[in-house]
């Protein structure tokens, strides 16, 4: 009779990791904290943390975050699993990732529980992280560019109200290429932006226009089917 040992296959802990891209100073940044326990002890890592075993992951990946950085009320879509046997010391971890894009002054972040500290860090400057965090932070960050390229989610990250300067900047930076301002601006010409009255504040140079993102136009246009985002 055909018989098999389950116990093996109910060993595994799962843990939701928590990657959360800002945009300041010209650099798409990832938020970090300090580990101040075991194992990997004073390793920044991404927020993450063990699963409740009576948690659904959404549930746990909304109360990691917060419990780690002060961070609430933010979307956290689910991008990718990471489960090779050997990626945490301790034992089998599976991870799900959630990622989240947000406007860096919109938010106060603050560590806490065992986050000994929290910094946003440029995605280019990336130190050696816990676990196989460098590993699943830029797997994740590929997704974000993929986003970007077909969807407008450049505007999660910008400010409200953003000069076109900032906006080819984010781009520069997220595909490491330098762009022509004006081959840039007739790239965008078909994206819904409203142009406001005011311009930028407290700055060195010449004060630039600001414009947002026109959401109302861009989903009607949308769901007519008589326009696609496309950089």
């Amino acid at each position: 009779m055909y018989s098999i040992d389950f116990s093996a296959f109910f060993s595994s802990a799962f843990s939701v990791d928590c990657i959360i891209f800002g945009f300041s100073d010209g650099e798409i940044k990832a938020l970090l904290i300090k580990r101040s326990v075991k194992p990997f002890e004073n390793y920044w890592a991404v927020p993450g943390d063990l699963v409740y075993p009576n948690e659904d992951l959404p549930q746990a990946a909304e109360r990691i975050l917060f419990e780690l950085t002060g961070l609430k009320n933010i979307q956290l879509p689910q991008s990718q699993t990471f489960g090779k046997p050997n990626r945490h010391p301790q034992g089998r971890v599976i991870t799900i990732a959630f990622f989240a894009l947000i406007r860096i002054e919109d938010f106060e972040v603050k560590a806490s529980s065992w986050a000994e500290e929290v910094n946003w860090v440029s995605v280019k400057n990336l130190p050696e992280l816990a676990f196989d965090h460098n590993f699943i932070l830029s797997s994740t960050y590929e997704i974000f560019k993929q986003k970007l390229q077909y969807e407008p989610v450049c505007f999660d990250l910008l400010p409200e109200r953003f000069t076109l300067n900032e906006m080819q900047q984010l781009f520069e930076f997220a595909f490491n290429i330098e762009m022509d301002k004006a081959n840039f601006r007739k790239k965008i010409k078909n994206i819904p932006l409203i142009a406001h009255d005011e311009k930028q504040q407290n700055v060195k140079h010449r004060p630039a226009k600001l414009f947002s993102f026109d959401k109302v136009n861009y989903h009607e246009r949308v769901k007519s089917g008589e326009y696609q985002f496309k950089m």
